[in-house]
């Protein structure tokens, strides 16, 4: 065994031990991501049949008319979009049974009691307010239809040969699809009924303590002690549900991971983490996981739909500003650690929480590394949530505030569900190119943690300890539950790709709409919520004090967003506006 500059213990290995497969907490993260994955697909596959025949009828139903014209994308267009968006496989009586099984707490203003109950009085109370403003939205929606409908008949009339009638059809239709994205949200708060949620959350605890138990118990840690501090941990998660459900803090975008970290350093640094709750304080674990969950949703045909312009976004700025960000901390602002560099910069310019704990585990970083860069990406992802709709509003051209709005904030905010809600303040459209781009930028997680395991052993530790290392070390630092995710990705972009081809939007509805918001979804947010507390119960501010000397990570961080958010919105102008317009012009 030998000791590296920030005192870790680097292990020698020697041969591969198959035992490793049931011994290894990378390992029991793919198990369990796959029996979720697999489970999805032995609930909804049964159902390809019935997906496929409403499909068919949908597409002879609107086909011909939606193809009419090259211009742009017509009301039927969208119309068989919207209807083949309701086929969905997780409609299925079990699909709703796993949503209500799984579900989080509701969301509540005034009382927090609402999260876990409501009588039927007060459902029915709440339901009518609901029902009030869909109707007032679904009448601005039919108003801006019946808008693009008569801009589109003019441009049909001129048999779309008149570039300015054609562009007037196409800022109809885009309004009108604005407004039918807010009767949709209104219409999805109408769905108000009396529940009691707390049973069903006893019985989603218990369950997650059998599923990771399992694991524990494997790797040869004690099942018991597990249960009994995962009870607590639990507790912790529900209580980070209950505090961003609140409407003031959906509003504001303060998500669960925030309040999980706050909750979990609160108890750390007052009256101390339970010793009887520390076996379950399993951060990597719960995170490694979900991750592989994650993967199921990067799906490569998806990608390929918004084109080269989006992958170089993504794949060439990603990168480049990472590598200047790691050298601008080591040669400028000269941080100390060089871990905590790496994971900061994975941090911020690839996907937030998931892309740092990937490189954390990759270069052994220490755990209050890893919560000073999960902590400077939250605030910031919070920060850039609310302004950068605001910003693009402000002064972006009206014709680029949603493809090239829409591609800045998706390549900068670090969390998907932020990047999504951003996206939605400016519109549909806006909506898609960024939740797309930070899809395509989601790949990248197991691409850096392999180079950054790569470098770390090769270069960094080798001249730490002295050593030369083997190719054994560096199989042995590279985080194995990355090829759970790649693997997931592969399989079911696969997947997606074959149904696809036996008629259009079978994928979404079988793998999309179904495995992974049926199924992987699900659970996903819950585990990455218990790797955020486990985070902050396992932290204390005296381990973070010598990090924050200086001010040094705080600088780094500001300075490689403010280069990430300079190159990003440059080379999204050039990739969309100048070097792909033809793609801009039909997304």
């Amino acid at each position: 065994m030998a000791a590296n500059s920030d005192g870790q213990v680097v292990k020698d290995v020697g041969k591969w031990e198959w035992s490793e497969l049931v011994k290894k907490e990378d390992w029991w993260a793919i198990w369990l991501g796959f029996v979720i994955l697999i489970a999805g697909a032995v609930l909804y596959f049964p159902q390809t049949g019935a997906m496929k025949a409403k499909l068919t009828d949908i597409e002879s139903e609107y086909t011909q008319a939606a193809q009419r014209t090259d211009k742009f994308k017509t009301i039927a267009w969208y119309q068989m979009y919207d209807a083949k968006k309701k086929v969905k496989s997780k409609d299925i009586a079990a699909g709703k049974f796993m949503s209500k099984f799984s579900k989080k707490t509701h969301g509540w203003s005034t009382n927090p009691l609402d999260a876990f109950f409501m009588s039927k009085e007060k459902a029915d109370a709440k339901k009518a307010k609901a029902v009030a403003k869909y109707d007032k939205a679904k009448s601005a929606a039919a108003a801006a239809l019946a808008a693009a409908a008569t801009a589109e008949a003019a441009a049909e009339a001129a048999g779309f040969s008149d570039a300015t009638l054609n562009l007037q059809a196409k800022d109809s239709i885009a309004k009108w699809r604005d407004a039918h994205l807010a009767a949709s949200n209104a219409k999805k708060k109408t769905k108000v009924s009396a529940y009691n949620q707390i049973g069903w959350l006893v019985f989603l605890g218990a369950s997650f303590a059998v599923f990771f138990g399992i694991g524990i118990k494997a790797m040869g840690k004690d099942f018991g002690k597990f249960v009994v501090g995962f009870i607590f941990v639990f507790l912790v998660a529900i209580v980070a549900y209950l505090a961003s459900s609140q409407a003031t803090m959906k509003h504001y975008g303060i998500g669960y991971a925030a309040w999980a970290i706050f909750f979990g350093m609160l108890i750390s640094n007052t009256v101390g983490t339970p010793e009887w709750a520390k076996p379950a304080v399993q951060t990597e674990y719960y995170i490694k996981t979900g991750l592989v969950l994650l993967g199921a949703k990067i799906l490569f045909e998806k990608i390929i739909t918004i084109g080269t312009a989006g992958i170089f976004v993504a794949w060439v700025v990603t990168p480049t500003v990472w590598l200047v960000t790691y050298w601008f901390g080591q040669k400028v602002v000269k941080i100390p650690s060089k871990r905590l560099n790496a994971t900061i910069c994975s941090d911020m310019s690839v996907c937030g929480v998931s892309a740092a704990i990937a490189t954390a585990a990759a270069c052994k970083a220490k755990k209050e590394e890893l919560t000073l860069s999960v902590g400077l990406s939250l605030v910031f992802t919070s920060i850039m949530m609310i302004v950068m709709p605001a910003v693009i509003k402000s002064t972006f051209p009206v014709d680029k505030q949603l493809i090239l709005g829409g591609a800045w904030m998706g390549g900068t905010i670090d969390a998907t569900g932020a990047v999504a809600a951003a996206g939605a303040f400016l519109g549909e459209k806006a909506l898609y190119v960024a939740a797309t781009i930070k899809m395509i930028q989601n790949v990248l997680i197991g691409v850096i943690a392999f180079f950054v395991a790569l470098y770390f052993t090769t270069r960094v530790e080798a001249a730490e300890t002295g050593q030369k290392v083997g190719a054994m070390e560096i199989w042995y630092r590279f985080p194995k539950f990355v090829l759970g995710f790649i693997a997931a990705s592969i399989i079911f972009s696969l997947a997606y790709t074959s149904f696809n081809s036996q008629v259009g939007g079978l994928g979404s509805a079988m793998i999309d709409q179904g495995v992974i918001k049926g199924m992987s979804d699900l659970f996903r947010g819950w585990f990455f919520c218990l790797s955020f507390v486990s985070i902050g119960l396992a932290t204390n501010f005296r381990e973070l004090k010598e990090h924050l000397v200086g001010g040094k990570p705080f600088i780094l961080y500001v300075v490689g967003q403010s280069f990430n958010l300079l190159l990003t919105l440059v080379v999204a102008y050039i990739m969309f506006y100048v070097v792909f317009p033809e793609l801009t012009a039909t997304i």
